[in-house]
């Protein structure tokens, strides 16, 4: 996938939302945040992926300080001008930290995170202004995927990682696409095409809806094990 291009849509997507938007407005599916707290977010969020492209850190980086964000919508546009040279200039192999022990240690699990994180804030957004667009079932199943391989397995540098065990099956009903998922205390998840297993809890849905269930953008309508499919979801 071209997370670039996806990160270049999205981002473009979102500033235009956003821009729209009153700043003290709501954001609902964020609950207690207002529109200038969702661009100060977004814009905190590029200056890590900025700056771990930039310095090439074979370690994790401490918190930067604090930066001005008493414009949200000039510190937002500060931040994307900002990742998006690093993420054009940097190649995807090169060597840095990145957040899950489940991923290898190179820039493009950066760029993925930043297409998909991107994607989920435009949804956001959008979504508050009753604006929504499709989401395309390609870079949805990708974003499903980066959540399952490797962000459940980044929640074990939590200083309370989840304790939830069991199985669980994620279907994509719209393309032949299904993942098989154990969870275990402690232990990265073991994530794996799915077959004929038969698991605590099955998650199936078309690949839009299923990505922003997992996202805690709606409603689990899966069946099973509720503890399971809840492991499942990212706050």
């Amino acid at each position: 996938m071209d997370w670039y291009g996806v990160f270049t849509e999205q981002a473009e997507q979102f500033r235009a939302a956003i821009g729209t938007a009153e700043p003290t407005a709501p954001v609902p599916s964020c609950p207690g945040w207002t529109f200038a707290h969702l661009a100060v977010h977004v814009g905190r969020f590029l200056g890590v992926v900025t700056r771990y492209l930039t310095t090439a850190s074979p370690v994790e980086l401490p918190p930067e300080r604090p930066a001005d964000q008493a414009d949200p919508l000039a510190f937002l546009d500060e931040r994307l001008f900002s990742a998006s040279a690093a993420l054009a200039e940097y190649p995807a192999n090169s060597p840095v930290w990145t957040f899950s022990p489940a991923a290898p240690d190179l820039a493009w699990v950066w760029q993925r995170r930043a297409a998909h994180e991107l994607n989920l804030r435009r949804w956001d957004a959008q979504a508050a202004l009753r604006t929504l667009t499709p989401t395309e079932p390609a870079q949805a199943l990708d974003a499903i995927d980066e959540l399952l391989t490797t962000l459940l397995a980044a929640r074990l540098r939590l200083d309370s990682p989840p304790e939830t065990a069991g199985t669980a099956v994620v279907r994509c009903t719209d393309t032949p696409r299904a993942w098989f998922v154990r969870l275990a205390p402690g232990e990265v998840p073991d994530v794996r095409p799915a077959t004929a297993d038969s698991p605590d809890a099955e998650l199936a849905g078309r690949a839009e809806n299923v990505l922003y269930q997992l996202w805690g953008r709606m409603r689990l309508t899966g069946t099973g094990s509720s503890e399971v499919l809840a492991a499942l979801r990212m706050d």
